[in-house]
């Protein structure tokens, strides 16, 4: 019974370390799922966002995963700039604050990823600040992202 009580604790560890392969789905999966935002956003099988981001990820999942995060905040950002107070930048404020969710419980090995996100969720051509609705709708869906993403 000791042995077998060992592997289960084992076994959940693993799962821990291990990345749901709906995560791995590309831009579109979590495209799909940031609809629902602020709401209960979920890509296929009831993984949340900041759920792709486990401890001790592989190189190669935390490179997937992550190109496909910065794909969709670099396509949120720019229709959230023809749409500042719309659901592409409540969207995309639950995507960073999803991954910011993720990031604090990850030993730091998401903090280069968020930032990226971050940086691509905020960026604005030629250094000009997204129009004034922006900020109170970003920070709606980044609120929700950090609660619930």
């Amino acid at each position: 019974m000791a042995a077998a009580a060992l592997l289960g604790g084992c076994g959940g560890a693993a799962q821990q370390d291990t990345t749901p392969a709906a995560c791995l789905r590309g831009p579109a999966a979590f495209a799909e799922a940031l609809r629902a935002a602020p709401g209960d956003v979920q890509l296929k099988g009831g993984v949340t966002i900041s759920g792709c981001l486990v401890r001790n990820q592989s190189p190669g999942d935390l490179a997937d995963v992550g190109a496909s995060l910065v794909k969709v905040s670099t396509d949120l950002n720019a229709r959230a700039r023809h749409d500042p107070g719309g659901p592409p930048t409540v969207q995309l404020g639950f995507l960073v604050g999803a991954v910011a969710r993720a990031a604090s419980k990850t030993a730091g090995i998401h903090a280069e990823l968020l930032r990226r996100i971050q940086a691509a969720a905020l960026y604005g051509p030629a250094g000009k600040p997204p129009p004034p609705p922006f900020d109170q709708t970003y920070e709606k869906g980044y609120a929700a992202g950090k609660d619930h993403g």
